[in-house]
């Protein structure tokens, strides 16, 4: 008697665990493609805050390569670089570079840098820093991030890519320098990389990764 409620007790427990998996697999399913349509849409008008659609006219998404620099990009996974032409000429690369160093741990960006060098924009697309204080960053919060725009390896010297409080021009958040610190930090850096692979960056075929350079 004992062995035959422990079976159907089995028995039940079984066919729950299947009828909720097989839920759980046909809502991921029915969602997966919009979810990632939705997160496609969100990147995109991202990109498009940085480089305008006027001044480009290939698809962001489909001319993208990747690029692989823990030191300079932040990431020790590949990072993502799209790249924008007109008529086939390069105007500019937006790469997903990472500050690895916020004050909660990783702050991940877009650095839009013209083909000139110069940038024309920095986005923060996730981060975890405190409320109130190192949320500064965004755009909505801020137009601190603005601060960046137009600025290049070019027309700033090495010393001056760092917050006031360090002897450069950025400013920092009363009560918050961390955070503004990592980013001009790996701002800076994403420059370096742009300007050691510029070439390569618009040469690379959308298949390919641009090769490792741990040395830059």
């Amino acid at each position: 008697m004992m062995y035959r409620k422990i079976i159907v007790t089995a028995i039940l427990l079984f066919v729950f665990a299947l009828i909720g998996t097989t839920l759980v697999s046909f809502t991921f399913e029915q969602t997966d493609e919009q979810i990632q349509a939705n997160e496609r849409a969100t990147l995109l008008r991202n990109l498009h805050k940085i480089i305008p659609p006027q001044i480009h006219d290939n698809d962001l998404f489909k001319d993208s390569t990747t690029a692989h620099n823990p030191t300079l990009l932040g990431d020790k996974k590949p990072i993502q670089i799209y790249r924008a032409r007109k008529q086939g000429k390069p105007v500019a690369a937006i790469l997903s570079s990472v500050a690895p160093d916020g004050y909660n741990g990783n702050i991940r960006l877009l650095v839009g840098i013209y083909y000139n060098g110069e940038i024309a924009g920095v986005r923060i697309i996730n981060h975890r820093e405190t409320p109130g204080l190192g949320d500064q960053i965004e755009e909505e919060k801020s137009d601190w991030v603005f601060s960046f725009n137009t600025r290049s390896i070019q027309n700033l010297k090495s010393s001056q890519w760092h917050v006031k409080k360090d002897g450069g021009i950025f400013d920092q958040f009363t009560g918050a320098t961390i955070t503004p610190r990592a980013i001009v930090k790996a701002v800076h850096k994403t420059l370096i990389y742009y300007q050691h692979h510029r070439e390569q960056i618009f040469k690379t075929k959308p298949s390919d990764s641009l090769k490792d350079h741990q040395h830059d």
